[in-house]
């Protein structure tokens, strides 16, 4: 029988959007989701448009429910045409900057916990008489197989009549496209007229675009039928090798997820809570779910049940395999589980580790797990957690799998969590709702059908960097597994070898990907958002980063938080260690701030901002940030074994340059010094077609540049950068940003970032980035240098712009000049160049010296 691989996706896409009924003059006229999936990292766009039609202020609210997985990116808000965006910063650091803004010293944040799947981001603002209101959602998901199925839901609740309603989902699989189909709970024949799909053999646009008259109830009534589900499901198609390589700018994204291999006879104990708490609904809902699952079992597998309340007992002294005969007994024992008594997680726990280990004649290539269902705190036996956890990971050692679940929100998830991750297991949390029966049957399907064990992928350790988790002690039918890096040198090729244990032998699978090739994949693919692989890459490690840092010891545990802190705000993501602030008018209340809540966050109130006599300032000292400590991003990449390399002859080195240019026609790099004294301003850079001027000025007492001015056309933002500070100014208004603190915020497609007391950077989407270092040795000033260069015009002009475009090196082969130094024209003038090693100011560097040609100008 053919086993279908289907992708497992899964996106919770939500959106509501209120218009109190007692105030209907609060329109909602153009609400447009736009979704693009791009080999399974979705990038999601929310943008409601709102008037108010009344003679009066009325109150605007915005809400969207996204997935928990997800990383909000960006959020603004454009009111009369004003912005007014979203700054991320590392959460301690915002709050301590906002608390006094918040009314009454209190704020519930903007993100909650919606359910086991989704998070609702909500807010609202005061709009006047006849105003109109932007709101604008980014936000950024790898999207997890699972079940081996792809699906992208997006919840659909205006709850009114739009006038300009559209959902566009745009797909693009350079595998390929099996199937693709569509589904809603509200679709009627009317508004099927208003789904359009076009499908090729990589790529798939659906688009959703109803009328008003189609989206009615009825002709008669402004009601609307848009109350539900708009569903995508797709699947991809596969070849049986070894996964699936794909390159964009130096990034490489691996996805494995083999089919049609044996399944590896499973050895099970179930380990059901039945003390007093699990009582009624509960106690029945499990029930049910384990008669279900037991239908489930293999007859190669064997299993278990151990019960616990402040009693711990065996259903059996051993292992069963499931034949019909014991599957039907264990049936009979299951419909007798009661609930009362204590909890004793530890000797329950420790108990089911006894029985593998003394298990007998199970199968020899087989899996070993233990599944903890509790609702609670331990009460009984040994009570302290950290004990707990310490003794069910010596018993494990290493030799089984722990998964537990979580029922309700009495239980300690952290607890939980920490004690499955440590045990190569997953923790999951089961919702008190109807379908909890479901939610049981639905995890335990995700790992009956383990089909490789002790996967290693490996790379080219010479070649690559960054490189997330390559090794992994499980593969389960139905998912995926991922990983990330950035490639170090020029590489033709990129090996890869796969090294796993299958129920019937040992594999190995060996791939090699084209670089070229796999990069010009994706160099037309114009709806599709760029770089997607290093977004990919960053959100996967931060993912990561934090999961290792659950059950890693105190002093790693800082150390890893760290790293997910600094890219948390390189990329722009709203994780558990950053927040966003939203900004509103200044006549409403300030400081709202978004954070991203953890599953743990359930479990209790969140903690309240609470307010503080006077808000930090711009250049103030900076606040200490829950003890973490800034990583610069090269430590990312690189390990003790880089740092601690052989010794060798260092060249001599000369002082940091005023600027470092790399040109990429020809390839080569500047090191260039402006001659002259501090004057108002010097005009370095302008290219009209980019939309883009810099301005410089020097110094007092020193020869190196200590201010620049960034003008942007569009959007048309000017940004001033000091070693005081940051300014960026938009429609009249301006916003402070202090080196003293981390920070992101994007306008209008502009994205401004701080790195706390190391860098500026502003950059557009195909433009130039530009790049600012604060030097603090010998001297503090400012090192500005330019990345993604290829986007300068060939009009860009100014003492810096001329030699992205007019710098041509004369061939020195027939002349007598010396190899260390060249003629280098420049804008019709002639200059003689040396071949010289300078101090290197730029981040992305190692921070050795580089060589370069060395050139002074006079302005």
């Amino acid at each position: 029988m053919e086993q279908r691989t289907l992708l497992a996706l899964l996106v919770f896409s939500s959106l509501i959007v209120l218009a109190e009924a007692q105030k209907p003059a609060i329109e909602i006229y153009s609400l447009h989701v736009d979704c693009k999936v791009t080999s399974r990292f979705a990038h999601t766009v929310i943008t409601s448009r709102i008037v108010n039609r009344a003679n009066e202020s009325r109150e605007a609210t915005f809400e969207v429910e996204l997935p928990k997985t997800a990383f909000i990116t960006n959020f603004s808000m454009s009111i009369d045409g004003k912005v007014y965006p979203g700054v991320i910063k590392e959460k301690a650091a915002a709050q301590k900057e906002y608390d006094t803004a918040v009314s009454h010293g209190q704020s519930a944040g903007l993100v909650k916990i919606r359910d086991r799947k989704l998070e609702l981001f909500h807010v609202s603002v005061s709009i006047a008489a006849a105003s109109k209101v932007t709101f604008e959602l980014t936000y950024e998901e790898l999207l997890k197989r699972q079940l081996g199925k792809f699906e992208l839901l997006i919840k659909v609740r205006p709850k009114q009549l739009v006038k300009h309603y559209q959902i566009d989902v745009h797909i693009f699989e350079p595998q390929g496209i099996r199937f693709l189909e569509t589904d809603s709970t509200f679709m009627t024949n009317e508004l099927t007229e208003a789904l359009t799909k076009v499908q090729n053999e990589t790529k798939a646009h659906i688009l959703f675009k109803p009328t008003i008259d189609q989206q009615k109830v009825n002709p008669e009534l402004d009601e609307t039928l848009l109350n539900g589900d708009f569903v995508v499901r797709y699947d991809v198609k596969r070849e049986a090798t070894a996964g699936d390589i794909q390159i964009v700018n130096g990034y490489f994204v691996h996805y494995f997820a083999p089919s049609e291999m044996p399944v590896f006879p499973k050895n099970v104990i179930f380990v059901i809570d039945r003390s007093g708490s699990m009582a009624g609904r509960k106690i029945e809902q499990t029930r049910d779910a384990l008669l279900k699952i037991l239908q489930d079992l293999r007859p190669e597998d064997h299993f278990s049940f151990i019960t616990f309340s402040n009693r711990v007992e065996e259903w059996k002294s051993s292992l069963l395999p499931a034949t019909e005969e014991n599957v039907a007994s264990a049936a009979t024992f299951v419909q007798t589980l009661f609930a009362r008594g204590g909890t004793d997680i530890n000797g329950a726990l420790l108990t089911a580790v006894g029985a593998l280990d003394k298990a007998e004649d199970l199968p020899e290539r087989s899996v070993s797990m233990v599944i903890l269902l509790t609702d609670g705190q331990p009460t009984s036996g040994e009570t302290n957690v950290e004990e707990i956890q310490e003794n069910i990971q010596k018993a494990i050692n290493g030799k089984y799998a722990l998964f537990c679940l979580g029922f309700g929100f009495d239980v300690s998830y952290k607890f939980l969590e920490k004690m499955a991750l440590s045990n190569g297991g997953i923790a999951r949390r089961i919702y008190e709702n109807a379908d909890a029966a479901l939610q049981l049957q639905g995890f335990y399907q995700e790992v009956a059908t383990p089909i490789l064990m002790k996967i290693e992928m490996q790379y080219p350790e010479n070649a690559i960097e960054g490189l997330t988790k390559n090794n992994f002690a499980l593969f389960f039918e139905g998912s995926e597994i991922v990983v990330s890096g950035k490639i170090r040198n020029e590489l033709d090729l990129l090996p890869v070898e796969i090294k796993a244990q299958s129920h019937t032998s040992d594999l190995t699978l060996k791939e090699e990907a084209n670089v070229k090739e796999k990069e010009q994949i994706f160099q037309d693919q114009r709806y599709i958002f760029g770089n997607f692989i290093e977004r990919l890459w960053a959100y996967l490690t931060i993912q990561q980063l934090l999961e290792k840092a659950i059950s890693a010891p105190e002093e790693d545990q800082k150390a890893l938080e760290a790293q997910a802190l600094e890219l948390s705000l390189q990329f722009s993501f709203v994780t558990p260690l950053t927040s966003m602030v939203v900004t509103k008018p200044a006549d409403q209340q300030q400081g709202e701030l978004a954070n991203k809540p953890t599953e743990a966050d359930n479990e209790k109130p969140s903690n309240r901002l609470v307010g503080t006599t006077s808000r930090m300032r711009a250049g103030s000292a900076p606040g200490r940030w829950a003890e973490l400590q800034t990583v610069s991003s090269r430590k990312l990449f690189s390990g003790v074994s880089r740092l601690m390399g052989g010794v060798r002859a260092q060249p001599v080195v000369d002082e940091h340059p005023q600027f470092l240019l790399e040109l990429a026609k020809p390839s080569e790099t500047i090191c260039l010094n402006i001659d002259g004294k501090p004057q108002p301003s010097v005009h370095l850079l302008s290219d009209p077609e980019q939309g883009l001027t810099v301005m410089g000025k020097l110094g007092d007492g020193t020869n190196q540049f200590v201010e620049f001015r960034i003008n942007y056309v569009n959007p048309p933002v000017q940004i001033h950068v000091s070693t005081d500070g940051i300014v960026v100014s938009h429609n009249n208004e301006n916003t402070r940003l202090p080196w003293t603190e981390s920070a992101t915020s994007t306008i209008q497609g502009l994205r401004v970032s701080v790195e706390k007391e190391r860098s500026f950077t502003a950059s557009l989407p195909d433009t130039v980035t530009v790049k600012i270092s604060l030097v603090k040795f010998p001297d503090v000033f400012l090192g500005l240098y330019f990345l993604d260069t290829n986007h300068f015009s060939d009009k860009v002009s100014g003492a810096l712009g001329q030699f992205y475009s007019k710098a041509q090196f004369r061939d020195n082969s027939n002349t007598n000049q010396r190899a260390d130094e060249r003629l280098l024209t420049v804008s019709g003038s002639e200059h003689k160049v040396s071949r010289m090693y300078k101090k290197d100011y730029r981040l992305e560097s190692a921070r050795g010296p580089v060589s370069c040609w060395s050139i002074d100008l006079t302005p």
